[in-house]
């Protein structure tokens, strides 16, 4: 939230005075207040050259000219209702104010808009071999396809940028040095690149074995061969607000049996189902994790996501599924891999 303090005028100061604050502020706006800082109105460019249009001087006060019914927000407000007022209303910067009226701030929609920076790590898996997309990954790691006009992994970086979220720890296995040559410490892309190094298959767990000493807070993993625009806010928002340990981000999948399902009972034809569709939640590769559960994980051994939420469920710690609506493709075979690059404008 901006300081308002530079921006602060009482009704007896002057047109000359009130130009000078607005002319040396990047919000082109004034607070008046009397002298309990209680919110008096708002005072803008135009405000002033109306009053100067109607024959008001620059030694005259601003009493006359002050607009007296802006709208305001409470220090209690979330970013989202402050966001959704600010819309509605087509305005650019909003007081705020404590519940006894007292100007404590002001907000300005596009500082709202900008991701906050996200102390939250980032552990992107993107060791794996590629098989089932030979040839195209004989010479290149699977997330360094490029799908669009970048790899994979490039748009999986900057979608957790546009987040906030910068602090990212790559899994590096087969072909690293494909991988760190092309990203090396991040700086380029916005980022803090850090590499780990897998010499063994250890499966999407086992490598967190490896830098448990970098993970001190919740923080996300995710396969670097997935496409996705979710809101990475909002799900370590929801993770962080569900008292959760272990969150997984879950996609609905159906399945639609190919032939009529008899249901019986022994020998008995109860009904006949034509075709029925079966609907289901399947994990989709995004997780985020509390250090916590680190301590499930054995050291140099493989180890699998589900293994880890079976143990997390057996100790009876909180975990939690975060349904993915948004768009969503796991590039794991050749026609995904077409799919996505057919789909990528459209969607990123």
């Amino acid at each position: 939230m901006k300081t308002y303090k530079d921006i602060l005028l009482n009704p007896n100061s002057t047109i000359k005075e009130a130009l000078k604050i607005i002319d040396s502020g990047a919000m082109r706006i004034a607070l008046v207040v009397d002298t309990n800082d209680k919110l008096v109105g708002t005072l803008s460019d135009g405000d002033i050259r109306r009053g100067l249009l109607n024959n008001l001087s620059l030694t005259d006060t601003i009493e006359s000219i002050i607009f007296k019914t802006p709208t305001v927000c409470t220090i209690s407000d979330s970013k989202e209702k402050i966001l959704e007022i600010a819309v509605t209303k087509k305005i650019y910067q909003i007081p705020i104010v404590d519940h006894n009226g007292k100007v404590v701030g002001i907000e300005e929609v596009d500082e709202l808009l900008k991701p906050k920076k996200q102390n939250n790590r980032v552990v992107l898996m993107v060791g794996g071999l590629g098989t089932r997309l030979r040839p195209l990954t004989e010479h290149t790691p699977k997330p360094m396809l490029k799908v669009g006009d970048k790899p994979i992994l490039e748009t999986i970086i900057l979608n957790f940028k546009k987040y906030g979220f910068i602090n990212i720890i790559l899994s590096v296995s087969y072909k690293a040095e494909i991988i760190e040559e092309y990203f090396k410490d991040g700086k380029e892309f916005g980022v803090n690149i850090e590499y780990i190094y897998e010499n063994q298959r250890m499966g999407t767990a086992g490598a967190l074995s490896l830098m448990r000493d970098k993970l001190d807070e919740s923080f996300f993993v995710m396969n670097g061969d997935l496409l996705t625009n979710i809101n990475f806010e909002e799900m370590m928002n929801y993770h962080i607000s569900n008292g959760s340990e272990a969150t997984m981000g879950v996609r609905e999948y159906d399945f639609q049996v190919p032939y009529g399902v008899v249901n019986i009972d022994g020998n008995n034809i109860l009904g006949i189902e034509e075709k029925p569709v079966h609907n289901f939640f399947v994990s989709g590769g995004v997780y985020i994790l509390n250090p916590k559960v680190l301590e499930f994980i054995p050291n140099n051994k493989f180890y699998d996501m589900p293994t880890l939420f079976e143990m997390i469920i057996v100790e009876k710690l909180k975990s939690i599924s975060f349904p993915i609506h948004e768009y969503w493709l796991d590039i794991g075979r050749i026609e995904e891999f077409h799919k996505a690059n057919s789909e990528y404008m459209e969607v990123f």
